[in-house]
Formats: structure tokens, sequence, C-alpha cells
């Protein structure tokens, strides 16, 4: 059948987490741009509407319980250095409860909350995207 962004375009979903005009960011461990701070997302499973799989995403990487979300924007990324090719849709969360924690140690290796105005490096391709789509007055 083929693997999603590898053999074929991947659909997946993105969430950026505000708290206090902070964003929480994670450092991959896999490809796409491991070694990159990221946003927190993944695929959308077949059957699963967008919006679920954006707070289940979200939910199992950082343990957070994900209120209200509401969509932002998509973007397109081809990443030629790895091969993979995603369509995401983008989600923005302010409505959070708990703490957040290194869930999956096996996909993320460390995690943050940084300001908009002095984001981590190296920054990936499509939390880059995310915070260009985020409404006005919240962008870096």
């Amino acid at each position: 059948m083929g693997r999603p962004g590898i053999d074929f375009p991947g659909l997946g979903v993105g969430l950026v987490i505000l708290r206090d005009d902070r964003i929480l960011l994670y450092k991959r461990v896999n490809a796409p741009e491991a070694g990159y701070w990221n946003i927190v997302g993944g695929k959308v499973d077949h059957m699963e509407p967008a919006e679920t799989a954006a707070r289940r995403e979200a939910e199992e990487e950082t343990g957070l319980t994900i209120g209200r979300i509401e969509r932002i924007g998509m973007t397109e990324q081809i990443i030629d250095a790895d091969r993979q090719h995603w369509i995401s849709i983008l989600y923005l969360a302010r409505d959070i409860k708990g703490e957040p924690q290194l869930t999956e140690p096996d996909k993320l290796s460390d995690f943050g909350w940084f300001p908009l105005t002095e984001l981590p490096t190296p920054l990936s391709v499509f939390t880059k995207a995310a915070i260009a789509a985020l409404p006005a007055g919240q962008s870096a």
C-alpha cells in the first residue's frame, strides 16, 4: 500500500500550542527534519477527522489535555533531503491543561516553551509555516 509522505503525499496535522505568549516546541528524533525544533502533530488516520487527529497527536506527544482548537491554515512541505512530501492542516490551541512531558522519547528528545521572538534553532520548515499562519498579533 505504501507509506504516507514517502511513497505518496501524506495528510498531516500540526498544532501550535500557545501559553503566556510562548510556543511549545519539541525536538524531533526522526525524519523529516531530525534534530529540528517542531510543533506537535502527525498524520491523519483513515476516516479520522483532521481536528480529532490534531488533538490526539498533541495529547499523545505532550501529555497535555487539549481543549478548543481553531484551524489557522494549511501548508505543503516537500522536504528534498528526507524525500518526504506532506500536506498539513494547521491548528492553534490556547485552551490547554496540565504541564507538557516527554511522552515519546523515541520520537522527541527535548521540549520547551519559547517566546515567539526568541525561537530556537534549527527550526523546522513546517514550524516556520505554522508560525506564519498565526493570527495577526501572534506571529513573530
